[in-house]
């Protein structure tokens, strides 16, 4: 008898854990609502340009349905996906998807890609030089430091001909992976949220467009830099239990309507392009 009732014990313990737990789940899920209003507010963290810009483009259509987008900050860094899983925010929009697939590869995270909104073709710059033909015979170049974006970036020199890269590369690539030098190059990694302040130590630097705009810098003065068709399109992520989320889904189709579009190709001179 006294086996059966400690055993009943537990099961009663066991049910009740279980139950506070679904009820916590239940209410992190209703947070975002206002019981008062009735609305919806979604937290999230975007670069300021053209990212923010666009989500404040299309907050009033949101409002109207009754969803507000708080966006804590314009400003993102090497936390901003640790905060997004972590529950802090409900979306950040700074970044494309092998940047996002790469992130939670090292870090056993399952972030997803909530819709793909606009590219933006990574390109070299100079504050030297004006054109290619006035370059030096030996140059020296500022890549991105994060294996994605420096593999977009040593992708474009293979394109100029300084460099040839190891075959069978997909997204991923650092100096280690050339194959050979063609031209006298000297490319040095560096975070990309710190190419802009180093910029006229170098002849050339390669950086992301949001970064490029933001530093005050005219997007269409580039050397060279990707086609247009880009694969590498920023993306709205977000945890996967919110992928079908209708505020989520209702922030995505706003930021892909085509009155977004229409403000995309308006207001970026063709350094941001909207995703069909």
């Amino acid at each position: 008898m006294k086996k059966i009732t400690v055993l009943l014990t537990a099961l009663v313990i066991l049910i009740s854990l279980a139950s506070c737990g679904n009820k916590a789940d239940n209410t992190q899920s209703n947070s975002r609502i206002d019981p008062q209003t009735g609305t919806v507010t979604l937290k999230g963290i975007a670069d300021l340009t053209p990212h923010s810009e666009l989500i404040e483009f299309v907050k009033p259509k949101l409002e109207e349905q009754g969803i507000i987008i708080d966006l804590v900050s314009t400003s993102t860094d090497a936390t901003t996906n640790e905060r997004l899983a972590s529950g802090e925010i409900d979306f950040n929009f700074f970044q494309h998807l092998p940047y996002l697939e790469d992130y939670n590869s090292i870090n056993g995270e399952n972030l997803v890609s909530a819709g793909a909104i606009h590219v933006e073709p990574l390109g070299a710059y100079s504050e030297n030089y004006n054109s290619l033909e006035e370059l030096p015979d030996e140059i020296t170049v500022a890549v991105p430091n994060d294996v994605t974006n420096e593999y977009r970036a040593l992708r474009i020199l293979e394109e100029q001909g300084y460099i040839r890269l190891a075959d069978g590369l997909t997204n991923a690539a650092t100096v280690l992976d050339i194959e050979e030098y063609l031209k006298p190059v000297t490319i040095e990694e560096i975070d990309s949220y710190q190419i802009m302040s180093m910029a006229s130590d170098f002849d050339i630097y390669i950086n992301n467009t949001n970064k490029v705009i933001e530093a005050g810098i005219d997007p269409t003065t580039y050397l060279f830099r990707e086609s247009p068709d880009s694969p590498y399109a920023n993306i709205v992520a977000v945890r996967p239990e919110d992928q079908d989320d209708p505020a989520i889904v209702a922030l995505v189709e706003a930021l892909k309507s085509d009155e977004t579009k229409q403000f995309i190709l308006d207001n970026y001179n063709g350094a941001v392009i909207p995703v069909e």
